[in-house]
C-alpha cells in the first residue's frame, strides 16, 4: 500500500510531536497539528484557547457521543452542542488539509476524519515513564512536582475527546496500524521507520 498520510496519536511526553515535525521535513510535506486549531479559530472567529477549552470540556458521555455523531453523520450541524460544531469544523479541516496532498496529522482524531481516504496508516506512539518524566521537564520546562499531575491532565483530555468522538478507546492498539515506544526506538529511530512507509511507493 502506498502510504499518502500518517495520522498521529501519542502520549504526552512521548516526542510524537518532534517525530511529526522531523519527519515532515525529511520527507519534505505537510505537517499539521495546532495548523488545525488555527485554521477553525480563523473560521469561526473563536481564539484558540477556546477552542482548547471546548476541547477539553467534551463529555465522555457514551449517549453524548452517540447524539454528536448522529448529527455529523446525517449533516445536522444545527443540533449539534458547541463541542460538537468544533469537532466537525475540525474534521471539515483535516479534509480540506489531506486534499493539498501527502501529510501528517497530529491528534484531533485525525484518522475519523480521513477514514474514507486510501493510503492513510494510523500510528501510536508512547514510551516509558521515565524517559517521559525526562522529556517533559527538558522539552516543556515542567517542574519535577508537577510532572505526573501535569501528564495525566494531557493524556486523559486527549483519551476523552478521542472516545467522545469515536467511541473508541484511546489507548485500545486496535485502532492502530502501528504502535511506537519511543523510549526504546528513540526520535530518529521512530522517524526512521515512519519515513520508510513514504519511500515504499512501489507497494
Amino acid at each position: 500500500m502506498k502510504c499518502n498520510y500518517i495520522t498521529i496519536e501519542r502520549e504526552y511526553g512521548s516526542g510524537g510531536t518532534k517525530i511529526a515535525r522531523r519527519l515532515a521535513q525529511e520527507c519534505q510535506i505537510a505537517c499539521y497539528g495546532p495548523e488545525i486549531l488555527e485554521a477553525v479559530s480563523k473560521k469561526n472567529n473563536v481564539p484558540v484557547e477556546s477552542i482548547q477549552h471546548y476541547e477539553e470540556s467534551v463529555s465522555g458521555s457514551f449517549l453524548y457521543t452517540l447524539f454528536v455523531m448522529s448529527q455529523v453523520r446525517s449533516g445536522d450541524a444545527d443540533m449539534l452542542t458547541k463541542e460538537g460544531h468544533i469537532f466537525l469544523d475540525e474534521q471539515q479541516e483535516i479534509q480540506r488539509m489531506a486534499a493539498n496532498g501527502p501529510a501528517i496529522f497530529l491528534g484531533h482524531c485525525a484518522s475519523e476524519a480521513l477514514k474514507k481516504r486510501s493510503g492513510v496508516v494510523k500510528v501510536f506512539i508512547r514510551g516509558d515513564n521515565e524517559t517521559k518524566k525526562k522529556r517533559i521537564m527538558e522539552d516543556y520546562g515542567i517542574a519535577e512536582k508537577n510532572v505526573e499531575s501535569t501528564q495525566k491532565w494531557f493524556d486523559n483530555k486527549r483519551s476523552k475527546y478521542y472516545y467522545a468522538n469515536t467511541t473508541r478507546r484511546w489507548t485500545d492498539l486496535k485502532n492502530y496500524d502501528i504502535i511506537l515506544d519511543s523510549s526504546r526506538l528513540g526520535i530518529d529511530g521512530c522517524v526512521r521507520i515512519l519515513k520508510g512507509l513514504f519511500e515504499n511507493k512501489a507497494q
